[in-house]
Order: structure tokens, then C-alpha cells, then sequence
């Protein structure tokens, strides 16, 4: 577990408390793409591929798109060499259609559509994970004939860890994975094997999110290697990969902890060593997906005060978003840390909670944050840690439109992905 900066590596103070992130302020990005605006820092996520893949070296390092994807992203990983991990036909056709190898994508999914795996197989992805055993003989179905689909089977170890009960998936009591406790996932794998459209080639297992410590890691690869021993016993059958999904927690405001991504490493593959040491296996290939801890802190979100209010002992600042372009404070209390830029202000800080503009009590983007006691309407908020999660989970309420994305490297700002007008959602109106 490690403390780090929650603004990326880029971000420098300059004058009248202007920030610059990769050579540009942040005012001059406001006046120039309006706000809200999300931000995006090239170099900061190239930087944390490679610390990736420094990190787990030999390992598959496969991006997980949901934390957010465009196209210009899917050039950034695929330059870096990682993978990708997508969870829907979507995903998967936006990432091929750019260029993306195939070959290189993992499909997940707890319920995956008919679509959705007639589009993996047209592809020709390099691995499907299995969640449920309904999914088996869908699967094989649908896979031509003479071919072989590789796939890997999720499985539930039982260890309960994530920052919020909404984001805790190794446990038994959720939606995702066939459980090692009650025999579904040997069952599954038995399935599977009798399936000659199938080629099993390993297990996946993913704990949850915004994990902070090595340890649960380490006991999933305990109870993973001794289900490989099990699978060779009765089998015959000695499974090549290990997939240990994501989850890897990053600090939202400064004083938190983030997971050592060095650390990680270095402890998953001496456990996984030992472990197959001791029971006779061979190690198999390792991967991960990290996808918040690739992009989350290289994005910084723009608002514009609109409104301050003082009722009783509180003080509400009002700006131009809200759960709209951010829903995460509003689905598991996550908190953000906004600092005023462009104006250096000599009032003492005072306690505040920025809010949005939707007509929902629960539009919160940050409670009790101290903010200069003269904040004021048309003062500008910057929010850091918000690549993961703000776009990818934006919604259409009050019919606002979403906000662009940013790229910024070298003193250079470019648009990623354009703002949703008003235009573009009449257009989807089509009925009278």
C-alpha cells in the first residue's frame, strides 16, 4: 500500500492559482472547451501502462475498458502493448474497428447476449470468460464447426474485498463467477472439458475494486493454484493461465492509499511460484486488468461554480455537472477532493459541499472540503482522479449532454471525444 499525489504527474501551479497539466492550464482549457470538461493526461496513462507492464513481467497486462475507452485510448494501450478486456459487443466492435487486435481481447460479461458472443466469435477473440454454466452450451453452439474457441472460466474464491459492498465480486453473495465453496465451479470446468468447441486454457477471478492491499491477491492465488492441482488430479488436464483480474485501488484525495502497483507484482509472482512449487504444477502464464489505476488519475474534471448558498451551518457550491458526468459519489459515497484554480484567493478555507445541477437530493460530488471562503459563481473547480468511471458511466438526465474528453501532452490540447449537444439527443427522438 502506497501514498501517492491524486493529480497526475504533470499538473505544476503556476500563477494567479492557475494549474497546468502536461504544459497547459487548465483556465485556458475552460475558456476554450467550456465545462464541465474532462481532461486527460496522454503521457500520465502511457507512463502507468508501462508501469504495468514492468511490474508483471511475462504477464498478459490486458486493459479494462470499462473504466473508459475511445478510440484514441485504444491506440494509446495498444502502443504500449497491453491488451484489453471488454464486456459487451460494443466494446469489443469499437476496439476492432480501430485496430485493435483481436487476437489480444478478453470478453467478459455475467450475462452476455446472443450478440454479444456472435460478435467475439466473428472477430475471432482470444479468450471468452465463462461466468455462468448457461453459458456453455450457448457458446458452443454458436462456435463454427472445426473451430475452437479459448476460454477461461470465472470463478468465485470466496474472499471478500473492494472499497464498497456495490464493488465486492469475490464473495458468494453476488451476480459474477461460479463459486469454488458449493462445487459450481468444478462443475463448470467439467462442462467445459466435454465441450470439443471449447479449449479451456485457464481461470479467471476478479476480487472487486479500489483494492488497496496485496493480501487478498495473494489468497486468491492460493485457492486458484490448489483448484489447478484439483483439475490435474481429476482430470488429466493441467490448465496454462491464470487470470487475476483487476480491481487495484487508487487515492481519490491526498492522505489516501493506492495499491503498489511494484509490489503487486513482485508478491503475486513469488506467491504463484511457491504455490505451484508445492503442488507440482508448472507456473502458469499470469494476467491482470487494471483499468481505474491505468486512467483514473490521469484525468482532471472542469466545473463552473454556478450558485453558493448558506443554509443554517451549511455552505452548498452548485456547478455546472453533477451525478450526470460523475454518479460515483451519488452509487458508493466516494469522495473527491475540488480545488479552485485560476483565482488565488486570501480567504481562509472553510468546510463545503459541492453539489450538481440535477434535481436529485443525492447530487453530491463532494461533502465537508474546504474551499476558499470567498468562492464564488464563475469560479472555476478542478476535480482530479477522474478518468475511471465520470464518461463511461454518464448518463442523460435532465437531458444535459455529456461532456467532452480532453487530451492534453506536450502544451498541446486535443478533442478526444466531442460534447454531446442537444442536437445529438433529439436525434435519437425519433416518434410522435
Amino acid at each position: 500500500m502506497a501514498v501517492r499525489s491524486v493529480w497526475p504527474a504533470s499538473a505544476v501551479p503556476l500563477a494567479r492559482g492557475d494549474v497546468a497539466v502536461a504544459g497547459v492550464p487548465l483556465t485556458e482549457l475552460a475558456d476554450r472547451f467550456g465545462t464541465p470538461t474532462y481532461v486527460l493526461d496522454e503521457d500520465e496513462v502511457r507512463h502507468r501502462c508501462r508501469t504495468y507492464l514492468r511490474a508483471f513481467p511475462g504477464a498478459d497486462v490486458y486493459y479494462a475498458a470499462k473504466a473508459f475507452l475511445c478510440r484514441a485510448l485504444i491506440h494509446w494501450v495498444q502502443e504500449e502493448g497491453l491488451g484489453l478486456d471488454v464486456c459487451s459487443a460494443g466494446e469489443l466492435e469499437l476496439a476492432v474497428t480501430t485496430g485493435f487486435p483481436a487476437e489480444r481481447i478478453v470478453l467478459h460479461g455475467n450475462a452476455k447476449s446472443p450478440a454479444d458472443l456472435r460478435t467475439a466469435l466473428r472477430f475471432g477473440v482470444g479468450r471468452i470468460v465463462i461466468d455462468s454454466t448457461s453459458e456453455i452450451a450457448r457458446l458452443a453452439a454458436a462456435v463454427p464447426a472445426e473451430s475452437r474457441q479459448k476460454v477461461l472460466i470465472r470463478v468465485v474464491p470466496g474472499i471478500a474485498a473492494g472499497g464498497h459492498a456495490k464493488i465486492r465480486t469475490g464473495t458468494d453473495d453476488q451476480k459474477f463467477g461460479l463459486s469454488i465453496a458449493d462445487g459450481s465451479a468444478q462443475h463448470a470446468i467439467t462442462r467445459v472439458l466435454s465441450q470439443p468447441r471449447l479449449e479451456l486454457v485457464g481461470l479467471h477471478c476478479h476480487l472487486g475494486s479500489q483494492i488497496t492491499t496485496v493480501k487478498p491477491y495473494l489468497s486468491a492465488v492460493r485457492r486458484l493454484v490448489g483448484l489447478l492441482a484439483r483439475i490435474r488430479e481429476q482430470h488429466g488436464v493441467t490448465l496454462p493461465e491464470l487470470d487475476l483480474g483487476g480491481g487495484h485501488g487508487v487515492a481519490y484525495r491526498p492522505g489516501e492509499p493506492a495499491l503498489d502497483t511494484v509490489a503487486l507484482g513482485t508478491r503475486i509472482r513469488a506467491e504463484l511460484a511457491r504455490g505451484c512449487a508445492a503442488a507440482g504444477l508448472p507456473v502458469p502464464r499470469l494476467a491482470v486488468e487494471p483499468g481505474r489505476a491505468v486512467v483514473g488519475p490521469a484525468g482532471v474534471v472542469l466545473y463552473r461554480v454556478l450558485a453558493v448558498k448558506r443554509t443554517g451551518a451549511h455552505t452548498f457550491v452548485a456547478v455546472d455537472g453533477g451525478m450526470s458526468d460523475n454518479p460515483r459519489p451519488a452509487l458508493y459515497g466516494v469522495r473527491y477532493a475540488p480545488r479552485l484554480v485560476g483565482r488565488a484567493s486570501p480567504a481562509a478555507p472553510e468546510p463545503v459541499t459541492v453539489v450538481g445541477r440535477h434535481c436529485e437530493a443525492g447530487d453530491v460530488l463532494a461533502t465537508d472540503v474546504q474551499l476558499p471562503g470567498d468562492i464564488r459563481p464563475g469560479d472555476l473547480l478542478a476535480v482530479p482522479v477522474a478518468g475511471a468511471y465520470h464518461l463511461s458511466m454518464a448518463s442523460g438526465y435532465n437531458l444535459v449532454g455529456r461532456p467532452p474528453v480532453i487530451a492534453v501532452a506536450d502544451g498541446r490540447a486535443r478533442v478526444l471525444v466531442r460534447r454531446e449537444s442537444l442536437a445529438d439527443i433529439q436525434g435519437r427522438d425519433v416518434g410522435l
